[in-house]
C-alpha cells in the first residue's frame, strides 16, 4: 500500500515553490481530486495518500507568499477535505496509531505554520475514546506545567488544539472546563473548546454565556457569534439566533453577500424586514444595500436607498440597463440616481462610455414608459445640474 505512486507526491517536494501562491494552490486542488478519484474504490489507500499530502504541504510551501490569505484559506480547506478520509478508513489499530505518530510528526514541523488546523480535528482523527484518551495523557502534562500558575513564562505548545480536541473526544468534559480556565491567555481560540465541552454536557444556556464573556479587546467578534448562532440554531430558537446573532454572524465580503446570508439562513424571515434591519444597523450606507434590496425584488425600497446615501453608479447603471424595458419606473429611478451621484463625484475611474451608458438607459425607460424625449431629458439635466468638476465632467459628456 505505501508503495502506490502518486502523481501529487514528487510535485510537494520541499521549498517545491517559488514565491507565488497561485501554482501551490493549484497543486493542492489537483492532489485533492487525486486523492478523492481514489477513495471512490480504494479509502485506505486515498488516507494513505491524504496523510502523505499533510506531510508534505508545509515544508513544500516554506517560500510561499501567504500574506493575501488565499494559500492559508486552500489549505485549511485541504485538511478539512482530507480528515473525513482518514478518519473514515477501516483500519487496525496499529495502522491508525502509525497514522497519527505520523501526523503528529507533521504538526511538530509545521514552522510557518500552515497546518495547524490539523490540530482541531485530533479528536475526530483518534475515532475512538480511547485513543483519544491515551493522547490526552500524552500531551495534558505538558500543557497542565505550561499554564501552571507558578509559570511565570509564556510558552507555546503545538500539541495544544490536539489537546483540548482530545479532551472533547474521549468525553473528559470537565477536565477540559478546568484545563481551559487555566490559560494564562484567556483567548476564544482556546475558550472555544470549554464552550464546546458546556455543549457537550448538555449546558447550553451556559455555553452561549460563557462565549458572550469571552468577548473583549481583539476577540474575533464574528466568530464569536457565529459559535452562539449555530447553537441557537440547533435548538430550535431561529428567533432569539436571529435577533441576538444573525447580522453579526453573516458579514460577508459584500452588502449583497451579507443579505443573501441571512435570507437563507433564516427563510421564514420576511426578506424586507431583514433588510430594514440592516439598513438600520449601517446608518449612513443606506445605498450600500440597493443590490440587495433589488436581489429581493424591492425595487421601491432599492430606489429609496438608493437616493438616501451614496450608491455605486455603475451599480445603479447596470440596473437601469437590465430593467429598462420589463421595469421601466425602476430603471429611470436607477439611472437618474447613477447619473446624480456621478454628477456629485461618487464612483471609481468613470469614463464617458459609463455616462452615455447610463444615460441612453434612462432614455429607454422614460419612452417605454411614454415620456416624451424632452421631459426625459429635462430630469436628467435637474440630477446632473451641479458646480462640481464631477458634474462639469457629465454635463460635457451628454452635452445639456
Amino acid at each position: 500500500m505505501s508503495n502506490y505512486k502518486w502523481v501529487f507526491a514528487p510535485r510537494f517536494r520541499r521549498n517545491a515553490f517559488g514565491w507565488r501562491s497561485d501554482k501551490p494552490i493549484e497543486r493542492i486542488k489537483e492532489a485533492l481530486a487525486e486523492i478523492r478519484a481514489v477513495a471512490c474504490k480504494e479509502p485506505v489507500l486515498a488516507a494513505e495518500g491524504a496523510i502523505v499530502l499533510l506531510e508534505k504541504l508545509s515544508p513544500a510551501l516554506m517560500g510561499v507568499d501567504s500574506s493575501s490569505g488565499a494559500l492559508g484559506t486552500a489549505v485549511n480547506r485541504a485538511i478539512e477535505a482530507l480528515v473525513p478520509l482518514v478518519v473514515q478508513a477501516n483500519v487496525d489499530l496499529a495502522t491508525r496509531q502509525s497514522w497519527l505518530e505520523r501526523l503528529w510528526e507533521a504538526i511538530q514541523e509545521d514552522e510557518m505554520p500552515y497546518i495547524e488546523h490539523l490540530a482541531d480535528f485530533w479528536g475526530d482523527l483518534c475515532i475512538s475514546k480511547d485513543i483519544a484518551s491515551d493522547w490526552v495523557d500524552r500531551f495534558l502534562p505538558i500543557l497542565q506545567r505550561m499554564w501552571s500558575p507558578q509559570e511565570t513564562a509564556f510558552g507555546y505548545f503545538q500539541g495544544t488544539d490536539a489537546c483540548l480536541s482530545a479532551l472533547l473526544a474521549a468525553g473528559r468534559t470537565e477536565e477540559l472546563l478546568t484545563l481551559v480556565d487555566l490559560a494564562k491567555y484567556k483567548s476564544w481560540h482556546t475558550r472555544r473548546w470549554g464552550f464546546k465541552a458546556l455543549i457537550a454536557l448538555g449546558r447550553k444556556a451556559e455555553a452561549v454565556r460563557y462565549a458572550e464573556a469571552s468577548r473583549g479587546l481583539n476577540a474575533p467578534e464574528g466568530q464569536i457569534a457565529q459559535a452562539c448562532e449555530a447553537l441557537l440554531l440547533s435548538s430550535g430558537l431561529a428567533d432569539a439566533a436571529y435577533a441576538r446573532y444573525g447580522i453579526e454572524a453573516n458579514q460577508k465580503t459584500t452588502y449583497l453577500a451579507t443579505f443573501r446570508a441571512i435570507a437563507k439562513k433564516y427563510p421564514s424571515k420576511d426578506p424586507g424586514m431583514i433588510l430594514q434591519d440592516l439598513v438600520q444597523n449601517s446608518p449612513g450606507a443606506e445605498g450600500k444595500w440597493f443590490a440587495a434590496a433589488k436581489d429581493a425584488g424591492l425595487l421601491d425600497l432599492a430606489i429609496d436607498l438608493a437616493m438616501r446615501s451614496p450608491t455605486d453608479p455603475l451599480t445603479l447603471g447596470r440596473a437601469a440597463r437590465d430593467y429598462a424595458v420589463k421595469e421601466p419606473k425602476f430603471a429611470m429611478a436607477a439611472g437618474l440616481a447613477s447619473l446624480q451621484w456621478m454628477a456629485r463625484g461618487y464612483g471609481y475611474e468613470l469614463t464617458g462610455m459609463d455616462v452615455s451608458q447610463t444615460y441612453q438607459a434612462v432614455m429607454d425607460a422614460g419612452r417605454a414608459m411614454g415620456l416624451p424625449n424632452g421631459q426625459i431629458e429635462q430630469q436628467v439635466r435637474r440630477v446632473v445640474t451641479t458646480e462640481s468638476a464631477a458634474g462639469n465632467f457629465v454635463e460635457r459628456i451628454l452635452k445639456l
